[in-house]
């Protein structure tokens, strides 16, 4: 039963998962933040794009 505790205890197997989740679980976050900070300004220049377009169609529209 002691060599069990003992092998149990230098098993280093299982920490390398747990650091590429602590990783993966920042980057997660880090990525939300960002979107979050870009989502307003983003937004617009789609809609600026969106307006754009609807407007030279009507245009190609008009003028056929």
């Amino acid at each position: 039963m002691t060599n069990l505790l003992k092998r149990f205890v230098k098993d280093e197997s299982g920490a390398t998962a747990i650091e590429y989740a602590l990783i993966a679980a920042v980057m997660a976050v880090l990525l939300l933040a960002v979107f979050g900070l870009i989502d307003d300004p983003m937004n617009a220049a789609f809609q600026t794009i969106a307006n754009q377009l609807n407007q030279a169609g009507t245009a190609t529209v008009i003028n056929n």
